[in-house]
């Protein structure tokens, strides 16, 4: 079963995908957003499509106490509207921290500075941190 995690931010949304086994993640793209325009769900749709999705992973931006805030509503908003449009079940994940733990993954690659701080590239990352919790409790739980 293919999965996509979703990193789901205000300027990017870094997407991953699992092999088709749903064993490992691996960063997929990452997509930049417009300002003040609408979430790009037509094309979320069409790389999931793409990637014969049939399991969304989105990252949930829970506060450091976790608890919800108004983000997480939004985010829950666009899993959910992804995933009626491609008939597939969404589940939300814990994401507080990925995006220190994909930036300190990036830069231990030994990439030079400019690839290694490239925004698209971390937050992609964190995407692939979010799909392979999911999966990997899910392997434990099955």
């Amino acid at each position: 079963m293919r999965a996509l995690g979703i990193d789901y931010g205000l300027r990017r949304i870094g997407l991953a995908l699992s092999d088709p086994t749903g064993t490992i993640a691996s960063p997929l793209e990452t997509l930049v957003r417009r300002a003040g325009k609408r979430p790009p769900i037509t094309k979320l749709e069409t790389i999931a499509r793409e990637g014969n999705v049939e399991h969304l992973v989105v990252g949930l931006p829970l506060d450091l106490d976790g608890s919800e805030n108004e983000w997480c509503a939004e985010v829950r908003s666009v899993g959910e509207r992804l995933a009626g449009r491609l008939s597939v079940e969404v589940s939300f994940v814990d994401e507080r921290l990925t995006s220190v733990a994909a930036e300190r993954a990036v830069r231990a690659l030994g990439l030079p500075k400019r690839k290694r701080e490239d925004k698209r590239r971390i937050d992609a990352a964190a995407a692939q941190l979010i799909l392979q919790a999911w999966l990997d409790r899910r392997t434990v739980s099955s």
